[in-house]
């Protein structure tokens, strides 16, 4: 029997070094505003829900990782390549591939050194894989 109280909602914060860029930048992949105050603003897109704060600790966004399930790993490249966030400064990237664990993915490193992984089922034996709910 499952004793843990319900959960309703895991928002990561999102570190970043200049606020209004990288708020462009977000903005730019597709991510509406839902509210913004000061130094922060909540961002979603889908089911993809998060906080970016202007927080400027040294190293800590080069080391925060990022996991989006998309549907289409191949299709969501295309929709980075077509927002022009790649020309954003410091912005890089590297295309999709396979990968062992059964996926497809590619790297989006955003303004403040956040690295994203951009992912969606190999095949159809990978879509046992566990997803985020």
């Amino acid at each position: 029997m499952n004793t843990t109280p319900a959960i309703v909602e895991l928002k990561p914060f999102i570190p970043a070094h200049d606020f209004l860029l990288s708020l462009q930048f977000y903005r730019a992949l597709g991510f509406d505003v839902v509210w913004q105050a000061d130094a922060m603003a909540s961002l979603k897109a889908g089911a993809a829900v998060f906080l970016l704060q202007d927080f400027k600790a040294p190293g800590h966004a080069e080391n925060t990782v990022m996991h989006l399930w998309v549907e289409d790993a191949d299709v969501w490249w295309a929709h980075v390549q077509a927002s022009g966030v790649l020309a954003f400064a410091g912005v890089r990237a590297e295309p999709p591939r396979d990968q062992p664990w059964g996926q497809r993915d590619f790297v989006l490193i955003d303004p403040a050194g956040v690295l994203w992984r951009i992912g969606a089922p190999l095949a159809p034996s990978a879509a046992s894989l566990p997803r985020p709910a």
